[in-house]
């Protein structure tokens, strides 16, 4: 497994990206386009500090009038800059980082051989995460097949053909599904795996409190739909503490944290758990954290 994970390691972002492609491209040209503005405005404002230090002193007085056009064209500049960076942040994350992890997240299952059924829940755009499951099962030999739900059915194209490109398409199946009622039967997957998609479950909601409900419903289908010793393994941004605390409540094993990974522009852990092969009658099992800031 470590040699299949190496090679998949090995590809440049290039590569990835003219697989893969990019979700959500409209915010990063947004991002991009806000950030050439403000440059534009830094431009414009070295070009004519001294014609905006004048405008400022019809309302203030002198010193303090250059001191407001100075301040106004560092914010400026720095605007310009941090909009570069959360544009460059976005692309990283949609594209080489989310590739990285799925490396990852396959890499936390110690056993593929003997996985006849996994799941991915939220196979969200080109299937990143689903065609790596896939690309593992091929070169263990396994018989397996991986299932992709997604929430809209207009993706599911998309995600086949890049599995068919990848040479995984017979080991890839997709299907549309609601995340809180998922649409399998209960201990019915050796592995259900995830990347950045449970937070955005209950996303709408009224309040916070519902928002939260609705995740903590779809973390309790996967555990339903798990068959017992069965793994899981989501990566997810902010709500990764809600996670924890509702797998510890039914009581799985092995609850492990990953070191946090900035994604997206905020905090991200990879939690892996165990679903035992037979209910505990006393308290569940200790978990193992680890909480290191990003």
């Amino acid at each position: 497994m470590g040699k299949s994970t190496t090679t998949r390691n090995s590809r440049e972002w290039t590569q990835i990206y003219a697989i893969y492609g990019m979700d959500q491209w409209q915010t990063l040209i947004f991002l991009l386009a806000q950030a050439i503005l403000f440059s534009v405005f830094s431009i414009l404002y070295l070009l004519y500090f001294t014609s905006i230090c004048i405008f400022f002193e019809l309302i203030l007085p002198s010193g303090a009038a250059r001191f407001a056009a100075g301040f106004t064209g560092v914010v400026t500049v720095l605007s310009a800059v941090c909009l570069y960076f959360a544009a460059a942040n976005f692309f990283y994350s949609a594209v080489p980082l989310q590739y990285d992890m799925a490396n990852r997240i396959v890499s936390a299952v110690s056993d593929w051989s003997s996985v006849k059924l996994a799941l991915d829940l939220g196979c969200c755009g080109r299937g990143i995460l689903l065609t790596a499951v896939a690309m593992q099962l091929k070169k263990e030999g396994s018989s397996g097949r991986v299932v992709g739900l997604e929430r809209w059915k207009q993706t599911t194209l998309s995600t086949l053909r890049t599995a068919v490109t990848e040479g995984v398409g017979e080991y890839v199946t997709c299907r549309d599904g609601d995340a809180r009622r998922l649409p399998f039967r209960d201990n019915y997957f050796d592995v259900v795996v995830s990347g950045v998609f449970v937070h955005t479950v209950g996303v709408g909601r009224r309040s916070a409190a519902e928002a939260a409900a609705e995740r903590m419903r779809a973390v309790g289908e996967v555990v339903r739909v798990m068959k017992p010793g069965g793994v899981g393994v989501v990566w997810d941004l902010l709500h990764v503490p809600e996670y924890v605390t509702r797998l510890k409540e039914l009581n799985m094993e092995d609850v492990r944290v990953s070191e946090c990974v900035t994604a997206f522009m905020v905090s991200s852990h990879i939690v892996s758990f165990r679903k035992p092969t037979q209910q505990y009658l006393l308290a569940p099992p200790e978990v193992t954290l680890d909480w290191r800031l990003c």
